[in-house]
């Protein structure tokens, strides 16, 4: 008789559907508190993914930026459409920007541009963390929500068919045992993924005070040189 050709055989493709049906049957004996548990776990993921890609180190604090522009200062080649590419350029370069903008107006000023700026930067860095945690913090009570919801299916079912039969009490069980299963596997990764990222951005955030601060501690070098050459005209005339 006709062979069946490569990829053909009867039982090809079937794990897959006996598995995706397996899953969709446990979502389903899950009860209703199941669904926002799932849509939970997809919030999450797309946080971390966000989050994870644009705090990138790279992304944060360019290497080198403000090495490149100290050189334009010295070079005394800076002006505005440098400091607006500067803004855009980065969180960095949003705050060396806003420093840069204020440079004629003294340290003081200088710095509280910085600063100001960088409560603003530290907030969009921070953004979505919040919905994170909750989320880390919620999936437990859904989890538990879920546990007592099927715990009082199953005393009905008591109340109505009696204990004589196992099967009465398996459907409000599975119910119970299913949601607490699947709070907690949200829950979990979310709240590790919560702590890394607040960790990293409180780095990127210390990082960034340096860079800052660095660029601040130039200008007042330049300041003092620039002030004794002109105590020493002053001197010599």
């Amino acid at each position: 008789g006709a062979r069946d050709g490569p990829g053909e055989g009867p039982g090809r493709g079937r794990p897959r559907t006996v598995s995706c049906r397996a899953m969709w049957e446990i979502i389903l004996a899950g009860g209703p508190v199941m669904w926002p548990i799932i849509m939970c776990s997809v919030v999450a993921a797309a946080i971390v993914l966000e989050r994870l890609w644009t705090l990138q180190p790279k992304r944060v604090i360019p290497r080198e930026l403000t090495d490149r522009i100290w050189k334009l200062v010295e070079s005394q080649s800076l002006n505005d459409r440098h400091i607006d590419a500067l803004a855009v350029n980065s969180p960095l370069g949003r705050v060396l920007a806003a420093g840069l903008a204020n440079r004629d107006q003294g340290r003081e000023i200088m710095k509280e541009a910085i600063e100001d700026t960088g409560r603003h930067v530290v907030h969009e860095l921070e953004r979505f963390l919040g919905t994170l945690g909750t989320i880390a913090a919620v999936s437990p009570l859904l989890g538990l929500l879920g546990t007592v919801t099927g715990m009082i299916q199953a005393f009905d079912a008591i109340s109505r068919e009696g204990v004589g039969d196992p099967r009465v009490l398996s459907g409000g069980i599975g119910t119970a045992l299913i949601t607490t299963a699947a709070g907690l596997i949200v829950a979990i990764p979310s709240l590790f993924a919560y702590r890394y990222l607040r960790g990293l951005v409180d780095v990127l955030v210390v990082d960034m005070e340096k860079e800052a601060m660095k660029l601040v501690r130039a200008f007042d070098q330049m300041e003092r040189r620039s002030g004794r050459g002109a105590r020493r005209r002053e001197a010599a005339s």
